[in-house]
């Protein structure tokens, strides 16, 4: 585990070894903290093994003692942090044993005030993972997706107008280090319109939440000055809790921005995503318009959002300091803002019966494109696979039944595989079962017998009649005695045998019709 922290960061493997056998072997900080006190020889162009030594998630954030520093080049992200570095020594040159430390440390870089949202100085006796977060978006390393340099909120940001957002992601992907940086880098536009108010949905309830919004409201009308008030682990609040926050979006007195660990569309209300995208006085082309009225799933709020979001992408795009009175909101421009547009789906919710019954008819009905569609809205949403896997298993007899046998195989065997890949790689095979069993023909005899057996066991409580006598299993002298087993006939020896299994009172009811005579209506 150390040795591939080490190797991430961007150490040769030779070095992070002789690291780790120098500090114990137990801990990455200790050894990065070995091989940054290296700093007294000369720096090679290339390690033993011929490949360039760079450590760029490093440098980024540290300053070394050196007669002759160096300056590190550029960042793609074009970072206004520039940073000198010492050379490091090659492995070959490094001792074996731990050696007494230097008698300056490695500095670590300490944003000033205005690029960090809590003034606060970074510690050595901090964590390394404290000390290396980024302090502005250009930090970021990763994530291109949702922070390039043409995305809509690093648009957004330079036209510093922050928009309600929630981050969806696993423990340690950086949402809380995005949230701040945003802040930080909003700010650095040249006004700093915003601070930052950090909550955490596990210690802190909606009293605080209210606490948080009452100063924000006064510092609003002291400083001119919006609040972005980020809550962590936003899922543990409850929906009215979730619902506290709906009128001050909508006012503008905070800006939003949630971070979770679970699917959105499961654990947060719907009223609070659809708030959660951002109209100023700008020329929208009709294709936009068309475009953003129609893919809004008739929520007017999330239009609207989205125009905002879209409009400051164009303003971002025709200069730095977001000119509204120049941009012109493009159907491109429209299609960026919606790009992760919330699907209606709750898993608790109507909705999430609505489609399960709409993928269950539609298979029912033999309609294989309706079927996948109705898949796709509901893996889309974030359902788990596995739900829908158990649902079809359940189809596969209940409607199919002995007009294909087969067809349970297919259901449990895509149960089975589900399981085993999960998501994304499991959508393909749900979708081979979902069309396999709207294809397939249908046969609901064996649903029907079992309802018309449960209705004749369930009419006849306290009445039912005990098993017939040659039926009875005889294991013992007694019960043959008795007439237990009496008069049956074992039809293996006699297939031709004409011998009932049903009490007296049902002799001659039907539960099963089977072979039917429409298979796609029996």
């Amino acid at each position: 585990m150390e040795m591939e922290q080490l190797l991430s960061m961007g150490f040769p493997s030779e070095l992070a070894a002789q690291a780790l056998a120098a500090t114990g072997g137990k801990s990455t900080v200790k050894a990065t903290e070995w091989i940054l006190s290296q700093t007294s020889h000369p720096h090679p162009n290339n390690s033993p093994n011929g490949s360039s030594f760079q450590q760029p998630k490093l440098d980024r954030f540290f300053h070394f003692p050196s007669s002759k520093p160096k300056q590190e080049p550029s960042s793609p992200s074009n970072s206004p942090t520039q940073t000198t570095t010492a050379p490091l020594p090659p492995p070959h040159q490094l001792p074996s044993t731990p050696t007494s430390p230097p008698s300056k440390r490695p500095k670590v870089f300490a944003p000033s005030s205005t690029s960090n949202p809590h003034n606060h100085t970074i510690s050595n006796d901090e964590p390394l993972s404290e000390r290396m977060r980024p302090r502005t978006i250009d930090d970021v390393i990763g994530q291109d997706l949702l922070l390039s340099q043409n995305s809509l909120l690093h648009s957004a940001i330079r036209c510093s107008r922050i928009p309600s957002i929630i981050l969806w992601g696993p423990p340690g992907t950086g949402k809380t280090s995005i949230a701040r940086a945003i802040v930080t880098s909003a700010n650095s536009q040249g006004s700093s319109s915003y601070r930052f108010v950090s909550l955490s949905a596990v210690s802190c309830g909606v009293k605080d939440v209210r606490d948080a919004v009452e100063d924000a409201r006064k510092f609003k009308l002291k400083n001119s000055k919006r609040t972005v008030l980020f809550l962590d682990e936003v899922h543990r609040f409850n929906k009215s809790q979730q619902d506290s926050f709906l009128p001050v979006i909508e006012d503008g007195t905070i800006v939003f921005i949630g971070a979770t660990t679970e699917n959105p569309s499961f654990h947060l209300v719907t009223p609070l995503l659809s708030r959660c995208r951002g109209v100023w006085g700008v020329d929208v082309s009709e294709d936009a318009v068309e475009f953003l009225s129609t893919n809004c799933d008739g929520d007017a709020r999330v239009a609207l959002n989205a125009l905002e979001i879209s409009a400051a992408t164009a303003a971002a795009r025709v200069g730095g300091d977001g000119d509204l009175r120049l941009a012109s909101v493009s159907l491109d421009d429209a299609k960026e803002a919606l790009q992760s547009k919330h699907l209606a789906y709750d898993r608790a919710g109507e909705e999430h019966y609505n489609l399960i019954s709409a993928l269950h008819k539609s298979m029912r009905g033999s309609d294989a494109n309706a079927s996948i569609y109705w898949l796709v809205r509901m893996m889309e949403g974030g359902e788990q696979p596995l739900y829908i896997a158990r649902r079809l298993v359940r189809f596969a007899s209940e409607d199919v039944g002995l007009a294909d046998p087969l067809a349970l195989n297919q259901a449990v065997s895509c149960y089975q595989a589900c399981h085993f890949l999960g998501m994304p790689e499991c959508n393909v095979i749900l979708a081979q079962c979902v069309a396999y069993l709207a294809l397939a023909p249908k046969s609901i005899s064996v649903y029907r017998a079992m309802g018309a057996a449960q209705k004749a066991v369930r009419e006849s409580v306290g009445q039912n009649e005990g098993v017939p006598l040659h039926l009875r299993n005889a294991p013992t002298k007694l019960m043959k005695e008795v007439g237990y087993g009496k008069d049956y006939i074992y039809t293996p020896d006699n297939p031709t045998a004409d011998q009932s299994f049903l009490p007296p009172s049902l002799q001659g009811y039907k539960f099963l019709d089977w072979p039917a005579s429409n298979a796609n209506n029996g």
